[in-house]
């Protein structure tokens, strides 16, 4: 949560979510001085690298040094982990509430902050769904609008968010509705496999390239020829691994792992990570180069605590969907004082905790309320795979965590025999994302028999 320091809301009057108030940055001191920049954007970065909304000449600044955040009702100042920090009216801050006329000092340079006095209308979706993703919230159809555009482009696309926010569901759909629907959309974790395995899921890799490649193996870039590559957790990519996919980036030409010779071809990129990528630029944990031409088009896709407005309707589309909501049970969830007591919860893992909680109420047969999973169910509404004993020896939460995890890889394994170990179709029926079952297959260690 951002500290206290000089907490003000914009002194202008109340206005519409759906406008962001006018606001200037001066140069009074430094390699800044006597530069101003007129901006009306809810989100401007500040640092020496080019991709920044405001680039400063300065050796002492930070590539991206830190992020001004701007809506309706307050500004916030967030530093981005720069080397030699920033500093709001003389006091070094992480997170922070600015007021008209604050002095901002990034090495060497200090910015004076203030409001200008008109207003600019946000660009919103008309519309209140993106392909299977919902929202009817201000923050939802901002991005809507965003998505909507660059869905029929062949620009690569960042998605920025916490876990659990939906970026894999928002990544098919921006394929489903692009003009690549028809071709392949494959979907690469580049947080579950090691780099040498990493390398050769994403490039293939020649017979006897290594120990164990008995066969050649075509990788997700020329699987993906035509259509779309989803790069999930691009944030753990590992350094030795940036540089080749900047050359397919750049390039769009593959090496096969072991190979001699270089493949066209022609992808479009959605890469999506929970991390801050420009601190890692910072940190030296990810390559700037890469990280300019993953954020083409980067999309910022909100906490579930930040549009609590949406859980009716994410409920209803989570309801519709599963196959395990019987009328009644669905009727109970469906009611207005289950929902408010969703919309009171903070939702840490974000609209996948929604899901899932509603799932093990449809389960169990009851309406639980948030944070609470019922050991006094029957026997008979238990997952098959999970075991009817539950041990009263374990704390509450171990024990809760343990038939959790083991209704999810049985229900997993089962899903997946029962589809033949289609991941498209396996998804479609669960009702959840490719690249959310992609992610179970590997916390669960299941392997897929083709």
């Amino acid at each position: 949560m951002p500290s206290m320091l000089a907490t003000q809301t914009l002194p202008h009057g109340p206005l519409g979510w759906d406008r962001i108030q006018a606001y200037s940055l001066i140069g009074v001191e430094g390699p800044a001085q006597g530069q101003s920049w007129e901006l009306a954007v809810g989100r401007c970065s500040m640092g020496t690298h080019r991709s920044n909304n405001i680039v400063l000449s300065d050796p002492m600044v930070s590539r991206f040094h830190c992020e001004l955040r701007v809506d309706a009702s307050s500004a916030t100042l967030v530093d981005l982990g720069s080397k030699n920090g920033t500093f709001v009216d003389g006091l070094r801050v992480r997170d922070v509430f600015l007021k008209d006329g604050s002095s901002i000092r990034l090495g060497q340079s200090v910015l004076r902050f203030q409001l200008g006095e008109e207003t600019h209308p946000i660009d919103l979706s008309p519309k209140t769904e993106f392909g299977t993703v919902v929202g009817r919230s201000i923050v939802m159809r901002a991005i809507f609008d965003t998505l909507e555009r660059a869905a029929h482009s062949d620009a690569t696309i960042l998605l920025e968010g916490e876990t659990g926010t939906g970026k894999g569901i928002i990544s098919e759909s921006i394929h489903d509705l692009s003009p690549r629907k028809s071709k392949p959309f494959c979907v690469v974790d580049c947080a579950a496999l090691p780099a040498n395995l990493l390398e050769s899921e994403l490039f293939g890799h020649e017979r006897g390239a290594f120990t164990g490649a008995v066969a050649r193996r075509t990788g997700a870039f020329e699987t993906a020829h035509e259509g779309t590559i989803f790069l999930d957790e691009i944030g753990e990519l590992p350094l030795e691994l940036q540089p080749k996919l900047l050359r397919v980036l750049e390039e769009r030409q593959i090496r096969r792992v072991g190979g001699n010779t270089v493949q066209q071809v022609d992808v479009r990129v959605i890469a999506a990570t929970n991390r801050d990528l420009r601190t890692e630029v910072n940190e030296g944990r990810f390559r700037s180069d890469l990280y300019f031409r993953l954020a083409l088009i980067r999309v910022k896709v909100p906490a579930l605590r930040d549009h609590l407005d949406d859980i009716p309707l994410l409920v209803e589309r989570i309801l519709s969907a599963s196959r395990n909501a019987t009328p009644e049970i669905a009727e109970s969830l469906r009611s207005p004082d289950f929902i408010a007591s969703l919309q009171r919860a903070s939702w840490p893992g974000n609209v996948r905790e929604l899901r899932n909680h509603l799932e093990s109420c449809l389960v169990l047969r009851q309406v639980l309320p948030y944070g609470e999973f019922s050991q006094s169910a029957p026997v008979a509404t238990r997952p098959k795979g999970a075991s009817g004993a539950i041990d009263a020896n374990l704390p509450y939460h171990q024990a809760r965590l343990e038939w959790q995890l083991t209704w999810e890889a049985e229900y997993l394994r089962a899903l997946m025999k029962l589809h033949n170990d289609d991941v498209e179709e396996a998804a479609r029926a669960a009702g959840i994302s490719r690249a959310y079952i992609y992610r179970l297959l590997s916390r669960h260690g299941i392997r897929r028999a083709t």
